[in-house]
C-alpha cells in the first residue's frame, strides 16, 4: 500500500505534464490555423472604371472579366465595375492610376501617348485591318518596350489590349465617299493628338468633346457628326441625330486595360497571372462577337430607324488612305507605324 501511495503522486504529476503539453499543441494549432486563414482570407479590390453604358457589350466583357478572376481567386480577387464614368473622367482616373490607387480604366493608346508618345500610333487612321493584327501587335518587341517603359516610368500596368470594338465610320448627316465630301465637317473627337489629327487628315475639322455628350452636341449643332462603331452608333441613338452611316472604316478601335503598376505588385504572383489572361480571354471574346453579329445585328437596326448606309466599296478608301499619313507626319509618328508595319511584315 505504501508503494502505491507514492506512484500515485508521480502518475498525477504525469498526468498534469501531459495535459499542459497538450494544450500548449493545440493552441499553437489553433494559432496556426487562425493565421493560415487571415492569409487565405486576404483579399484585394480592383475598382474598373469605363466610359460606355450598362447595355454595351463591352460593360457585359467586363462583368464577365470579374466573375472569372474572383472564382479563380477563391473570391480573394474581386473586381468592382463602374459603366458610364461613374469614377470619373478617363484622363482623371488615369493619373490616380499613376499614384498607385487600386482602380483601372478602359482607355486607347491615344491618352497613353501623353506618357510614350510612340504607343499613340496605334489608334491612328488605317493602322490595323484587323484583330488577329492587333494581337500580333502584342508579339513584337517594338510594342512590349512601351508597356515596358509605362509600367516602370510612369506606374501604368497594361493587362490587355485585345478589346477592340471594330472599325469606327464617320456618322453624320450628308453622305460622305471622300475626303471632299468630309470637308468643313465639324466631327466630334477625344482630346488627344492623335485623335485630333486622324479626323483632321480625313478632310474634317475635329471638335474635343467627351464621349457622353456627343448626342446633344450634334442634336444642338455644336458639331455635325462623329466617328463610331456600329454597335454603340446604334446603343446610343445616334439614328435620332443622324442619317448617315459612311463606311470608312478609318480607325479599327484598340482599347487598353490598365492598372497601377504599383498595386498590380502587391498582388500575389498567381492573381497577377489569372487578373492578365482572363482580361486577355474576355477581350479577345467580346471584340469577336462586336466585330462579327454584332456590327451586323447593330447595322441591320440602324437601317430598320431609318439610317442609309454609304458602303465601304462606295467609298474612295485609297483617297481617304493617302490623305490618312498627314496624320502621322504631323505628329512625328510616319517611321514609327511603318517600323510596326515592317516588324508585322505589312
Amino acid at each position: 500500500m505504501k508503494a502505491t501511495r507514492r506512484v500515485l503522486p508521480v502518475m498525477r504529476a504525469a498526468g498534469s505534464a501531459f495535459a499542459k503539453t497538450a494544450m500548449l499543441l493545440t493552441v499553437a494549432a489553433l494559432s496556426l490555423t487562425v493565421a493560415s486563414s487571415a492569409v487565405r482570407a486576404e483579399e484585394f479590390v480592383l475598382k474598373f472604371n469605363h466610359v460606355l453604358g450598362p447595355k454595351e457589350p463591352y460593360h457585359k466583357g467586363f462583368m464577365n472579366w470579374a466573375k472569372a478572376v474572383e472564382e479563380k481567386t477563391g473570391g480573394n480577387l474581386k473586381i468592382e465595375v463602374f459603366h458610364s464614368a461613374q469614377l470619373g473622367v478617363e484622363e482623371d482616373i488615369i493619373e490616380q492610376i499613376k499614384e498607385g490607387a487600386n482602380i483601372g480604366q478602359n482607355t486607347d493608346s491615344a491618352r497613353l501617348g501623353n506618357y510614350v508618345p510612340e504607343i499613340a500610333v496605334m489608334n491612328g487612321p488605317y493602322f490595323a485591318d484587323s484583330l488577329e493584327e492587333v494581337q500580333k501587335l502584342n508579339t513584337l518587341e517594338t510594342v512590349q518596350e512601351w508597356k515596358r517603359t509605362l509600367a516602370e516610368e510612369h506606374g501604368l500596368k497594361v493587362l490587355s489590349f485585345s478589346w477592340v470594338q471594330g472599325f469606327r465610320n464617320l456618322i453624320t448627316n450628308k453622305e460622305v465617299k471622300s475626303p471632299a465630301d468630309a470637308e468643313g465637317l465639324l466631327i466630334r473627337s477625344p482630346n488627344a493628338p492623335i485623335w485630333m489629327e486622324s479626323v483632321r487628315s480625313l478632310g474634317c475639322t475635329p471638335v474635343a468633346m467627351a464621349y457622353g455628350e456627343v448626342y446633344t452636341g450634334i442634336q444642338s449643332k455644336v458639331v455635325d457628326g462623329c466617328g463610331n462603331v456600329y454597335p454603340a452608333t446604334y446603343s446610343t441613338k445616334l439614328y435620332e441625330v443622324c442619317d448617315y452611316v459612311n463606311e470608312t472604316q478609318h480607325i479599327m478601335l484598340i482599347n487598353f486595360e490598365v492598372v497601377s503598376s504599383e498595386w498590380f505588385d502587391s498582388l500575389p504572383e498567381e492573381y497577377q497571372v489569372i487578373l492578365e489572361e482572363e482580361c486577355e480571354k474576355a477581350g479577345v471574346e467580346v471584340s469577336r462577337q462586336i466585330m462579327g453579329e454584332m456590327a451586323d445585328e447593330a447595322k441591320t437596326k440602324l437601317q430598320e430607324e431609318g439610317m442609309t448606309i454609304v458602303p465601304y466599296d462606295e467609298i474612295d478608301i485609297e483617297a481617304f488612305k493617302a490623305a490618312s499619313d498627314t496624320a502621322y507626319e504631323t505628329l512625328g509618328l510616319l517611321e514609327v507605324r511603318d517600323q510596326i508595319f515592317s516588324e508585322m511584315g505589312k
